[in-house]
């Protein structure tokens, strides 16, 4: 009897438990993803692929159609600043954005007024964005243009420019054959 009872949690309770907690936590992702479609400017069409995306601020977010963003993602936009994001991106997963950071030219330890580098990010239409990205403040990407996997953009980047790197350089441009 007591092998009965321990084959019917193991074959049916703990995986009947299982898919209900995903259902749940299912839900629970979504809802948080149509309150951001409430507070910020996300075209229907745009895909949250994945869990724990934070998108957070004052400021005014842009996500044009068929773009998607990866799991584990972050998007910060200061008040009286914006985040634009145009049609067909597609953005891989702990890729991070902010409006606002600090200037790494201050000694931390003496400056009492830390002023910070603030700006709006424009990313163009089709540009692929590789996974674990950072890009900072007041850039502009260009249309249909690659960022590596791990690159920090801390320049603006050319419209068909491939970059990677810390900080992200320009490593090549497309070739575009129709």
């Amino acid at each position: 009897m007591k092998k009965k009872i321990k084959s019917i949690v193991k074959y049916i309770l703990i995986p009947l438990m299982s898919n209900f907690y995903r259902v749940f936590e299912y839900a629970y992702q979504q809802d948080i993803y149509n309150k951001y479609r409430r507070k910020y400017n996300i075209h229907p069409t745009f895909f949250f692929n994945g869990k724990g995306i934070l998108i957070y601020g004052d400021g005014l977010l842009n996500i044009d159609e068929n773009s998607y963003i990866g799991r584990q993602s972050s998007i910060q936009i200061s008040p009286n600043y914006h985040v634009n994001i145009g049609k067909n991106c597609k953005i891989g997963p702990f890729f991070n954005i902010w409006t606002q950071t600090s200037y790494v030219d201050y000694d931390f330890n003496f400056d009492k007024k830390i002023q910070p580098k603030i700006g709006n990010i424009v990313i163009g239409d089709a540009v692929w964005i590789g996974a674990n990205v950072i890009i900072s403040p007041n850039i502009v990407i260009g249309e249909n243009s690659i960022i590596g996997a791990n690159s920090v953009v801390t320049n603006d980047v050319p419209p068909y420019a491939i970059v990677g790197g810390v900080p992200a350089k320009i490593i090549r441009f497309k070739n575009i054959k129709n």
